[in-house]
């Protein structure tokens, strides 16, 4: 297994980062690297709300298998290159009232042999790459004013 950790600074409170991030249906509304995303289940929010997300020509099913309110959101990544036996994301916030650490934890399982090994690493950065762009997604959505029209006297 490996883990690849990133992590951002948003000027908000967990609250309301988590408000977006449990908009679960909807990340393809700040991730740019995300092209599509909807809901494949009724249930939108908690452990079994799964979505399918659309990342160029690769979509990807997510299922929600760990839901701790304001705090933790992690979900199974399915769709991946065969070599990969299991990846999920883990997303967990700790805010200090005004601002929040946003840390994205993905954990990939290639197996245990060498090659495997060297697998997980590739594809370990790759990931890497997307939960950068995640991240940064995220920031820029928290951090953009809620109201930029201008009233004029």
């Amino acid at each position: 297994m490996a883990d690849h950790i990133e992590y951002v600074e948003i000027s908000r409170p967990a609250a309301e980062v988590w408000a977006v991030l449990a908009d679960f249906g909807a990340i393809a509304r700040w991730a740019d690297n995300v092209d599509h995303s909807s809901l494949t289940t009724e249930q939108a929010t908690g452990v079994g709300a799964a979505r399918r997300v659309q990342v160029g020509r690769n979509a990807l099913l997510e299922e929600v298998i760990v839901w701790d309110e304001a705090e933790v959101l992690a979900y199974e990544l399915r769709g991946l290159p065969p070599v990969v036996r299991s990846a999920v994301n883990e997303w967990r916030l700790e805010g200090d009232g005004s601002s929040t650490r946003v840390t994205l934890t993905t954990t990939i399982d290639t197996g245990p042999r060498p090659p495997q090994k060297v697998a997980a690493r590739v594809v370990g950065r790759m990931l890497g790459r997307a939960s950068r762009e995640l991240l940064d997604g995220l920031r820029t959505e928290m951090e953009r004013p809620a109201d930029r029209s201008e009233v004029t006297a």
